[in-house]
């Protein structure tokens, strides 16, 4: 089983930044792919981001290139989701998630394990 519980969530102005934390227990959490997810009520969850095993290879989704960055640290079991230059449309609850594969998935159905979720609003 693998336990994941976000942190770091809050209100920011646009043009502002924030840092999310998914601190992860888990004997198999090196092993595993992380991915950021994003909810706003009425649409479905849409991915943000993603890293593989050892944190050589990251995704993310148009939305988000250049401004957001993921990364893990495996020796704290914890991945993190740095996201700048916030703009409104931004504003959602934020999931960690994590799956035992390889390979990257961008959907929400590809992902067994999640968070809680945090809350991300940003202002104008």
């Amino acid at each position: 089983q693998v336990q994941l519980v976000e942190s770091g969530g809050g209100l920011v102005q646009a043009g502002g930044s924030l840092r999310l934390s998914c601190a992860a227990s888990g004997r198999t959490f090196s092993s595993c792919t992380m991915g950021w997810f994003r909810q706003t009520p009425g649409k479905e969850r849409e991915f943000v981001a993603g890293i593989s095993w050892s944190g050589g290879t990251s995704s993310y989704a148009d939305s988000v290139k250049g401004r957001f960055t993921i990364s893990r640290d495996n020796a704290n079991n914890a991945v993190y989701l740095q996201m700048n230059s916030l703009k409104p449309e931004d504003t959602a609850v934020y999931y960690c998630a994590a799956r035992s594969s390889a390979r990257i998935g961008v959907t929400q159905y590809e992902y067994v394990y999640w968070g809680q979720g945090t809350q991300v609003t940003v202002s104008s």
